[in-house]
């Protein structure tokens, strides 16, 4: 196993005094800041405190090598030192603390110490340690489309605990694979919260867990000693942007307070354990290498120490009297305030033009035209390259994802904007994140809806989140494209789930799922063009069914977000659905009605699930006066449940019918084509549904 590199203390300084100075206000003021949150916390002051402690000498170390502004940073909450090093300001922080609406990072949303700046790239975090990682790849990816001259490099960070996480092998797997100017900077202090690193991580070192990833470059360096420090560092920095590959810095650092407000470590640490972390302490072995090495005297070091301790006190007094959010702004950029889905922008009539195409078809032509149409769009996820190696194209076919809905896309834009992702669904959305964070629009594949749980936090917590939780300052305006659904004979529990009611619970995400080929392109279209995150869900039996066929609307065809088809007009019932259930509910609805010829029923498609069209849903059923709500989801804490609910509550008064419901039964999905179809809503459901209903 190859040894990584171990950098002590330099001889040859190459830091100049001016340098050296800065370094230690950052160091100074980031401990000054965490002892004056932890006094505004026992006053109940601001209302949650983390600190950076220990941690500052290898953080001011970092602000001196990468260059804010141009490089990027994927920060985690300890890391107080690095972004003063990089330009945030004291006040900055401490309007994070007591939350102020004027918090730049978050505007009072988040807690604080999640250090946010887009001005200087500091991409915005969330509270989930080790999701970073696989950002910061897609970020790091990015430079290869906006400036390939570039020598830009991103820096990720974290505690040695966050690197047990998936995510930092993925990342670490993505990094080598594309060779990305990606450094992992892992600030190692021996504890995750109480658990020690010898209980974390094998061995009790991550650098040498991943002594197997080619094109890596390994450094361990005493992370309390800033000059060791910056020179590590600065080979690695060197290293990514020479474009060898990823690096990564292994920093010892210490941990003199406890893991924040909450936690004391006086239950697991011991006294010696403590009192030897302290002979390791930055914050008093700095300054007296600076006084040593004439760089300072302690008449200039004390001058430091006033400045900064007035500065904070300054900002204190001046942060304490911030305004808190505005009443009234919850909602505001929880989707983009630049474009707007559902507007009347988007309802653009169809241009009909050659043969009638199946809905796959019409998803691969609207996903070439968009690409032809937008740089910026880039195609990933399992299989959706026709071939990653491409030498073989002038043999094979070409694959094109498992139901070659992304056939030719690579052949016609190129490996750099079409490529197979390895088989790690949360590395395909966080890299997506990183990508759309710098201005691209990823549109991602996850190949079955089934598998896409490993990113549901990545989905949830970063890709939803994102605007809202930075008040605006980023976003990632991803469209996940997912195959769901049953009907197919032999999908099983794997294969063939609905589960869309869990994602249409999540605010800052658009959920999509179209009925037909027509409405599959205009819908994609839009999801494309569209600022926010959209899951766009591709029932698979819909995909080359013949009576959903469409001719091609045009390369500018759109439909609205939160717009209904009202797909059969009716006076007598309303059925509200969508996906595979709308064939079947016709189906049903012409033999309901052949029964009972005095009666009619009205089927609407919402096409997208979130949001939904309340105002097509409100006009029929104050029309009908009866309503169903039916769909292949689970029927028990399904999508229908809050339809139903909503319509009891407001349109109460003009029902003359109890609102009916049809869905899956409260199982998974069998493998025996007759338990799927004991399991899913069949037409003779929905119809005794439905004649239920009418004789009620």
């Amino acid at each position: 196993m190859a040894t990584p590199t171990r950098v002590q203390t330099p001889a040859d300084i190459s830091l100049s005094h001016e340098q050296l100075i800065r370094a230690y206000r950052a160091m100074y003021m980031a401990r000054r800041l965490d002892d004056r949150e932890i006094l505004l916390k026992r006053q109940n002051r601001i209302y949650f405190q983390i600190s950076g402690a220990g941690h500052e000498a290898v953080q001011a170390a970092a602000g001196l090598v990468f260059r804010p502004a141009h490089d990027w940073f994927y920060l985690y909450y300890r890391d107080r030192a690095l972004a003063l090093a990089l330009g945030v300001t004291a006040e900055q922080m401490l309007l994070a603390a007591v939350g102020a609406g004027q918090d730049r990072a978050s505007g009072g949303r988040q807690m604080p110490s999640h250090w946010t700046d887009a001005e200087l790239h500091i991409a915005s975090r969330s509270s989930a340690t080790g999701t970073q990682y696989l950002q910061a790849a897609g970020c790091a990816q990015a430079f290869r489309y906006l400036d390939p001259d570039s020598d830009e490099v991103t820096l990720v960070s974290s505690g040695e605990g966050a690197t047990s996480e998936g995510e930092f092998w993925e990342a670490m797997n993505a990094a080598s694979l594309e060779n990305l100017p990606l450094v992992f900077l892992i600030e190692d202090n021996g504890y995750a919260i109480s658990v020690p690193v010898e209980k974390q991580t094998a061995g009790g070192n991550v650098s040498q867990l991943v002594a197997g990833f080619p094109n890596l470059k390994r450094i361990e360096v005493d992370g309390t000693d800033l000059i060791a420090s910056h020179q590590a560092l600065s080979e690695a920095a060197a290293y990514a942007r020479e474009r060898q590959g990823p690096a990564l810095v292994l920093a010892k650092v210490t941990r003199p307070y406890s893991h924040s407000l909450s936690d004391v470590e006086r239950d697991y640490k011991t006294k010696a354990e403590r009192e030897a972390e302290e002979l390791r302490d930055p914050l008093l072995r700095f300054p007296e290498w600076l006084i040593s090495e004439g760089v300072l005297d302690r008449q200039g070091l004390q001058v430091i120490v006033h400045e900064v301790d007035q500065e904070i006190q300054e900002a204190t007094d001046r942060v304490l009297h911030a305004d808190p959010p505005p009443k009234g702004s919850a909602l505001q950029y929880l989707y983009s305030d630049k474009i707007d889905p559902t507007s009347a922008e988007f309802e653009v009539e169809p241009q009909f033009s050659a043969e009638s195409h199946t809905m796959v078809d019409e998803i691969n032509l609207t996903l070439h035209e968009e690409m032809r149409r937008d740089s910026r769009i880039v195609v990933f996820g399992e299989d959706v390259a026709d071939c990653s190696r491409e030498a073989n194209l002038a043999e094979v076919k070409g694959k094109g994802g498992v139901f070659k809905t992304t056939a030719g896309l690579q052949i016609k834009f190129g490996s750099e904007r079409v490529f197979n992702s390895p088989l790690a669904e949360a590395g395909i959305i966080g890299r997506a994140i990183g990508l759309a964070e710098r201005g691209l629009k990823p549109v991602v594949e996850i190949q079955f809806f089934d598998y896409i749980w490993p990113a549901m936090m990545q989905l949830r917590a970063e890709l939803a989140t994102l605007r809202w939780r930075s008040n605006n300052a980023f976003s990632a305006p991803v469209v996940v494209r997912v195959a769901i659904g049953g009907y197919l004979s032999g999908g099983a529990i794997y294969h063939s789930q609905c589960g869309e009611v869990i994602f249409t619970h999540i605010p800052g995400l658009r959920v999509v799922m179209p009925s037909n080929a027509l409405d599959a392109c205009g819908l994609l279209r839009t999801a494309i063009r569209s600022d926010d995150p959209v899951l766009f869900l591709e029932h698979k039996k819909l995909y080359r069914e013949l009576y959903n066929r469409s001719q091609h609307p045009g390369a500018e065809f759109t439909i609205p977000f939160g717009k209904a088809s009202v797909v059969k007009a009716g006076q007598s019932l309303t059925v509200v659905t969508y996906g595979a259930v709308v064939q079947k509910m016709l189906q049903a609805t012409l033999q309901v009605e052949q029964r009972n010829p005095d009666k009619t029923i009205e089927v609407i498609d919402l096409r997208t699930l979130s949001p939904y069209d309340w105002e097509t849903i409100r006009a029929s059923v104050e029309k009908t006066n009866r309503v169903m709500v039916a769909h292949e989801d689970c029927l028990s804490w399904g999508y229908g449940a809050e339809i139903a609910a909503r319509i009891a509550n407001e349109l109460f008064d003009h029902l003359d019918a109890p609102v009916g419901r049809v869905g899956a039964l409260d199982t998974w999905v069998g493998y025996n084509p007759q338990l799927e179809n004991e399991i899913l809503p069949q037409v003779e459901n929905l119809a005794a549904e439905a004649e239920r209903l009418l004789q009620y």
